[in-house]
């Protein structure tokens, strides 16, 4: 049996950030995750500045290409509305993997699946094959940290749960904002256009699941929509196959922490409730995850903000349109800027 100090599942943005801030003090980490990467991971793809300066990452030392916006489209009822913003695109498969590298953990390729707890020192096992003192579970909605130590204490509310259909793929595009369309068509959400470095495009649409059902629609059938219409216009003659995921709003985030076992990102449900943000919360919670094991605080998530507008008019409404009121948000900090993230994962 393996052992370390911290034993982190889910490599992605909340994992890497625990794993990253870990190593810098000196702890041995293990993360362990069910892909090998780089890997395809579904994502609209934006990040904040916010989320370079927590990650202190400096653009003109990123070995790929940001795509840098200074603008979004915001379509709605009709209207078209051009609002400023400084953000950043990203593709995943790219991002992820140097994030996971940069880490310096030492990284595995395992599917964890049952996680126990010893009598004696309360360490933490993985499959009767890894040992830790603490476990961060940061490998997104179907976390086995959640399933296993999380579940009945901290039930997820179905109201807040989302739905996605999407495609990244490459196409020499022409318009270089990124579009958002709200409730276009009824949708119980918003579809987007995200443009990428190099050629590469993401387009999307995410619904609030208990509305669609609520209504007797499904998402495909929002998708076949949203597709005839961008494909005559801002992706003309692309064929668009979409794939799906699923992921939670914020509400009460309860016991994220139970004895030495954490949640991070996807896992504590910590998208953000009026643009769906979740690679800044996911990095944020795995960063406050290594402060408390590392003893520097309780493991809060105040800071991790449930609305990426500021909290102000605008997200409230968004919020309410999506969730019709459902789940309290704790309040937390706001980020930079007009616009963040949509569909961020």
């Amino acid at each position: 049996m393996e052992s370390c100090d911290v034993l982190v599942i889910g490599g992605g943005p909340a994992g890497s950030s625990a794993a990253w801030r870990l190593r810098q003090a000196g702890a041995s980490v293990i993360v362990l995750d069910k892909a090998r990467f780089p890997r395809l991971k579904l994502c609209a793809g934006w990040i904040t500045p916010e989320v370079l300066r927590d990650l202190e990452i400096d653009p003109a030392a990123y070995p790929h290409r940001f795509l840098t916006f200074h603008r979004m489209q915001v379509h709605l009822k009709g209207l078209r509305l051009p609002l400023p913003c400084v953000q950043h695109s990203i593709r995943r498969t790219e991002f992820d993997a140097w994030l996971l590298e940069r880490s310096g953990a030492r990284v595995l390729h395992h599917d964890a699946r049952r996680i126990a707890r010893e009598p004696g020192d309360g360490a933490y096992v993985v499959d009767d094959a890894f040992r830790a003192e603490f476990i961060v579970g940061a490998g997104g909605t179907a976390c086995p940290v959640y399933r296993e130590l999380f579940r009945d204490a901290m039930p997820r509310e179905r109201a807040l749960q989302t739905v996605t259909l999407e495609h990244e793929f490459a196409y020499d595009w022409r318009d270089g904002d990124c579009h958002l369309w709200f409730f276009d068509g009824g949708l119980p959400g918003y579809a987007w256009y995200v443009p990428k470095q190099d050629g590469w495009i993401n387009v999307g649409i995410g619904a609030m699941k208990q509305r669609l059902r609520e209504r007797g629609e499904t998402i495909d059938g929002h998708w076949q929509r949203f597709a005839r219409t961008i494909g005559r216009s801002l992706v003309r003659g692309a064929t668009l196959e979409p794939g799906g995921y699923s992921y939670y709003l914020r509400g009460p985030v309860g016991r994220a922490r139970i004895g030495n076992a954490f949640l991070a990102g996807d896992a504590a449900g910590l998208a953000t409730r009026d643009l769906c943000e979740g690679i800044g919360p996911a990095v944020r919670s795995g960063l406050r995850a290594a402060a408390a094991i590392l003893g520097r605080g309780a493991y809060s998530l105040d800071d991790v903000t449930g609305a990426s507008l500021g909290g102000g008019r605008i997200s409230r409404w968004l919020d309410r349109a999506f969730t019709a009121g459902a789940g309290r948000v704790e309040p937390g900090a706001t980020h930079d800027g007009l616009a963040v993230a949509p569909g961020s994962r």
